[in-house]
């Protein structure tokens, strides 16, 4: 899906005071209620009279969830935005979005429960994957609570899912939806004009995405993180504006493979994103619209160099998929894996021609 915009920065001018609401609910009994306690309960009655035992006990389940994750959930305070973060390990790891860091290398780190606000540095940041590692510059004297991450290949539509973190600045947010789609691959650009990213396998979820949940936790029943909110998407019959119930979050998998690596490493060694090794621009044609993928430049001995292809070369197709933006170029790659070999299609000049290409990687 184009066009979805990160919710991870938060100008400090969204930090206004809100003023609560209340909210009275009237319940009126509907005609046909019987006015007599006498007599036995019908199947209705009885099944009404189960709800609220029902209703108590997912409230229970919500508030259980609630007290195991929050407190490995805080708020990433950058020079000028806010962003959220989980708590990776005892040793103060902690794992956010590459866009919630941007191009800051010192931070100031307060839990979603509150206490102390600690100082923190950048260990890395991957903006292929949008995640970046932090790491707190001392442990609590209480020590800290690492999130548990759940396997996300087991995720499954229809499952509750709580999101927690910091929108607009509200630390110790809660919002609660469900888990609407799996393995979507996601594109989003970046504030500023910077280069976009294309993300394969996210969750999408119907729990609320808002500025400043980017990098907390998007949680199941089970108590386990099973991805990092990242993007909402964007309606451009709203004007660009969020589409409501419509948020996507890195998989808890991908979220582990990445921050092992930086945390071992000082960096990620082994991506597992395929790529074809050049520079490209969206070719634009007579009729103003999008037809394809112009090589820039071709890395020397890079997948699409050994495979022919150069600089000048306007790619069309990649495998079945049309190619006409870097943006389905990019979420091509994204269902494939290094080493995999495909076809890319091509104009050399009035020509057409096609080659096999073994991707390498980013």
């Amino acid at each position: 899906m184009d066009g979805s915009r990160n919710h991870g920065r938060v100008p400090r001018r969204l930090r206004v005071p809100l003023t609560a609401a209340a909210c009275v609910v009237v319940l009126a009994c509907p005609s046909g209620c019987s006015g007599s306690g006498t007599g036995s309960a019908s199947p209705r009655a009885t099944a009404e009279a189960g709800a609220p035992v029902a209703r108590q006990d997912l409230e229970s389940d919500y508030q259980q969830v609630i007290k195991d994750v929050l407190p490995s959930v805080v708020q990433i305070d950058a020079s000028d935005s806010l962003g959220s973060g989980v708590v990776y390990d005892d040793q103060g790891h902690v794992v956010t979005n590459a866009h919630v860091v941007g191009r800051e290398r010192e931070f100031k780190v307060t839990s979603a429960t509150g206490g102390a606000t600690l100082g923190a540095r950048l260990v890395a940041a991957y903006p292929e994957q949008d995640l970046a590692v932090i790491k707190l510059d001392s442990v609590p004297e209480d020590g800290l609570r690492p999130a548990r991450f759940a396997d996300s290949s087991r995720v499954e539509v229809g499952q509750i899912v709580l999101a927690m973190g910091s929108p607009l600045g509200l630390s110790s947010s809660v919002t609660q939806g469900i888990v609407s789609a799996v393995g979507r691959t996601v594109s989003a650009g970046r504030s500023g004009g910077g280069a976009g990213v294309t993300i394969a396998n996210m969750v999408q979820t119907s729990a609320a995405i808002n500025p400043g949940n980017s990098g907390g936790a998007l949680v199941n029943l089970d108590s386990e993180v099973i991805g990092i909110p990242t993007l909402a998407a964007t309606d451009p019959e709203m004007g660009g504006g969020a589409a409501p119930g419509i948020g996507f979050a890195i998989p808890s998998s991908t979220v582990k493979t990445i921050a092992d690596q930086i945390i071992r490493d000082g960096r990620v060694t082994d991506s597992g994103r395929a790529a074809l090794d050049i520079t490209g621009r969206t070719v634009v044609g007579d009729d103003f619209e999008p037809s394809g993928v112009a090589v820039v430049s071709a890395e020397p001995d890079g997948a699409a160099a050994r495979a022919g292809l150069r600089a000048g070369d306007i790619i069309t197709a990649l495998d079945d998929a049309e190619i006409t933006t870097i943006t389905s170029l990019a979420e091509a790659l994204a269902s494939h894996k290094p080493g995999d070999r495909v076809r890319v299609t091509y104009q050399r000049g009035n020509e057409t021609r096609s080659t096999e290409v073994t991707l390498g990687e980013i």
